[in-house]
């Protein structure tokens, strides 16, 4: 494309979006860069396009979104982010909370914007959710806040529910509090619980025949990427061993899996648009309040259920958001 071309163009997209280009100078194309986990596609990543759309943004003429793909290698985050520092994106935006560490690490001066993380200020990436300070902002899962309510549900679901299996990944800085915000609850509950460790996709099949050998009547597993992405392979899992299974990663319940339930992640890639707007037209990350994700979802499905041989209480099914049969 020559130079008079490539202009006509450029003016035809600003034209078609000039909210979006106000804070831009003449003729520049704000490049996001965007680290995921696992590998494209990716639901959320999509709802991030919609949401930039909405704003009035044209991917590839009013805005450029370079994306880094982690593919299930946690080791790859720092190199992923210093690539993004390096191409002198205008804006990070991160999928996970290791994601927004090894960004934070990476660069004091891009602007960062959570889009699904838990916990950012026991993590240290911000100072207050009201006033962030530094250069992160974005959304805040209350990931911790909703492990003792799983296990409650789960209760329900399974009357004389007395032993459960907990997986969790010790590589995700937030995991810890999940952990023990979840062993209280199973105690306060009179659950017994067995803490089963799983770094990599490759120690599902280990963790789930540890569950089945150490009695486990249910299994929970911590808010983590990893479990998001792999959640149709924890569903076979479930099946297959015969052990029904609770998650806090959307979609869970509609790739087989028995129940899910917490925030609507879909819907704070989407919300993290707005966050982006707002600092490509001037806005600083350190005056742009944390905001917390306040849609949850309780998703049964009653196929799984009858396959496990589990009759859900209509009490529950009652309250639940979604109930796939």
């Amino acid at each position: 494309m020559d130079r008079r071309a490539f202009i006509g163009t450029l003016a035809g997209g600003l034209l078609a979006a000039p909210l979006a280009a106000e804070a831009q100078p003449a003729g520049k194309v704000p490049r996001i860069g965007v680290l995921a986990p696992g590998r494209p596609p990716l639901p959320p990543f999509d709802e991030l396009r919609d949401g930039l759309r909405g704003l009035g943004y044209i991917e590839g003429q009013t805005i450029v979104l370079e994306s880094r793909w982690d593919e299930d290698k946690p080791d790859r985050h720092p190199a992923l982010a210093v690539d993004l520092v390096r191409l002198r994106v205008d804006v990070i935006i991160v999928g996970t909370t290791p994601m927004a560490v090894a960004a934070k690490q990476a660069t004091g001066t891009i602007p960062i914007v959570m889009a699904a993380v838990s916990d950012p200020v026991g993590t240290g990436l911000v100072a207050s959710l009201a006033r962030p300070g530094g250069n992160v902002t974005g959304m805040s899962l209350l990931s911790a806040e909703l492990s003792g309510k799983r296990i409650e549900i789960l209760k329900e679901a399974i009357p004389g529910l007395s032993r459960i299996a907990i997986l969790w990944n010790p590589r995700n800085p937030i995991s810890t509090r999940l952990l023990k915000d979840t062993q209280a609850a199973a105690q306060s509950l009179g659950v017994q619980f067995q803490v089963l460790e799983v770094r990599s996709p490759a120690d599902l099949d280990g963790a789930f025949r540890a569950a089945t050998n150490g009695g486990a009547q249910a299994l929970a597993t911590l808010q983590d990427s990893m479990f998001y992405v792999h959640r149709a392979r924890i569903a076979e899992l479930e099946l297959k061993d015969r052990l029904p299974t609770m998650s806090g990663e959307n979609l869970f319940a509609s790739a087989g899996g028995l129940m899910n339930y917490g925030a609507n992640i879909d819907d704070s890639w989407r919300r993290s648009a707005v966050y982006v707007d707002k600092i490509l037209k001037g806005a600083k990350p350190a005056d742009l309040p944390v905001e917390q994700v306040t849609k949850f979802e309780l998703v049964i499905n009653l196929k799984t259920a009858k396959a496990l041989g589990l009759t859900i209480p209509p009490s529950l099914l009652q309250r639940a958001d979604q109930v796939i049969e």
